[in-house]
Formats: structure tokens, C-alpha cells, sequence
């Protein structure tokens, strides 16, 4: 009986052991922790608004200058060149395509607007001339006009700076200054800087135009009609041209 016996132990422990074995693959498969889930991503932090642009800087408007006030009637030259008066007077304009105007005493261009006023028949005079003058010398820069008189005329002597004025008082004169040999827009400083052929070309232009008086330097060696064309001192830089009135003045 003891075989027996232990052959049913054998066969119990078997069966037992297909029931566990049984039993676990029963079970499901124990699954692998899953991966912890990933962090939310930063909601980034809405910018603050972009400051506005500045505002551009308001430019300042052009300072204009006041237009001529136009003669009320014809212009006329009162009294004599060295104690006068101008009445209607009208301004030379300070740049043109034959001139510009030269200041004598702040040695700059343009000159100041109550310097060059004039006749009206001054005026034409000096765009005749320099017109025709440039149509000669198409190549030729413009040419520097500097003093005429003052708006009503009247003294113009050192007072109103350098060496001022004896004359230039009824707007029959004008400063027109020599055109120099190196090109240079400004004041002759030296007579050797004078283009002569050029200069005399003016003079005689002047002349022929019917000017009474062209002033001349002592240095710069321009001719003309002696009755005319006149040297006299301090005027190696430019020549100072006078009109004859106005008629009816």
C-alpha cells in the first residue's frame, strides 16, 4: 500500500502545481509602469504692448521771407547821389541767374535785403547789362552786386558798417565787383586777382548802356571815356556804376 500511497502524493503535488501554473497563466501579463506624463508646456507671458513710436518732431515752417512791397508810382531819385533820397523804390532781388548779391561788410552772400534798393530804371539797367554780358561769356559765373542804396535812400556811410557810403543815397549806384581769375565767388582781395579782360568787358558795357559814371580802382588798370570811366581809390575790387536820373526827377 505504500507505493501506492506515494504515488498519489506524487500525482497530488503534480495537480497542484498545474492548478498554480494553470492559475498564472490565467493572470494578464503585468504591464510596465507607464512613462510619467510630460510637464505642460509655459504658457509664455503675453508681451506688454510695444510702446508707441515717438511722434516725429514737428519741423518748424519756413521762415519767409516778406515779398518787396511794389512802388505805389514810378520810382524817383530825389536830391543829389551824396544827399538825396529815393522814393518807390524797388529791391534788387538777391540771386538771379546773371548775379548774386555780395554783403561788403559781413563779406557774404547774399547781401542784406535793406542794402540794394534802387530806380526802377537802375534796375533794368543792371539786368541789361549782365544779361548781355553772360550771352557773351556763356561760361562766365555770375556776377557779385553789392550796395545799392537803402529803402528810402538817405545817408549810407559808416554807420551802417565798414567804410560806408559818400554817395549810394537816391538809388542811381551800384557796386558791381570785379570777376576774379581764379573763379571764386567773393570780393577781389588783391588786383592781380582781377580777371581783366572780363572786368573791362563789364566797364565798357556799362559805358555803352549809357551809364554817367563808372568808378574805377587806382590798380586794377580798366579804360574808358575819361568823362566816364573815373579812378579813384578804394575800388580796386569792385567798380561802382552810377545812372543818370530818372527822366521827370
Amino acid at each position: 500500500m505504500r507505493p501506492v500511497a506515494a504515488i498519489s502524493g506524487v500525482l497530488a503535488l503534480l495537480a497542484v502545481a498545474v492548478v498554480v501554473v494553470a492559475t498564472g497563466l490565467a493572470q494578464p501579463a503585468r504591464q510596465a509602469p507607464l512613462p510619467p506624463a510630460p510637464a505642460p508646456l509655459p504658457v509664455p507671458a503675453t508681451p506688454p504692448p510695444a510702446a508707441a513710436a515717438p511722434a516725429p518732431r514737428p519741423v518748424p515752417p519756413a521762415v519767409a521771407r516778406p515779398a518787396p512791397v511794389a512802388p505805389t508810382g514810378p520810382s524817383r531819385a530825389i536830391g543829389r547821389p551824396w544827399a538825396g533820397r529815393l522814393v518807390n523804390g524797388v529791391q534788387l532781388p538777391e540771386v538771379t541767374a546773371d548775379w548774386l548779391t555780395w554783403d561788403p561788410v559781413l563779406k557774404q552772400i547774399p547781401n542784406r535785403p535793406e542794402r540794394r534798393w534802387g530806380t526802377a530804371k537802375l534796375l533794368r539797367t543792371l539786368r541789361a547789362v549782365l544779361a548781355g554780358y553772360h550771352r557773351a561769356h556763356p561760361h562766365a559765373l555770375q556776377v557779385l552786386i553789392g550796395d545799392l542804396s537803402r529803402p528810402q535812400g538817405g545817408i549810407f556811410d559808416n554807420r551802417f558798417g565798414g567804410l560806408g557810403h559818400g554817395s549810394h543815397q537816391n538809388g542811381l549806384d551800384a557796386d558791381v565787383y570785379y570777376p576774379r581769375r581764379d573763379g571764386r565767388l567773393r570780393a577781389a582781395n588783391r588786383p592781380d586777382q582781377v580777371e581783366r579782360a572780363l572786368a573791362q568787358d563789364l566797364v565798357d558795357r556799362f559805358v555803352a548802356a549809357g551809364a554817367q559814371f563808372v568808378f574805377v580802382g587806382t590798380r586794377v588798370g580798366l579804360r574808358g571815356p575819361r568823362r566816364v570811366v573815373q579812378v579813384i581809390p578804394h575800388h580796386n575790387d569792385h567798380m561802382h556804376v552810377r545812372i543818370l536820373p530818372p527822366r521827370g526827377t
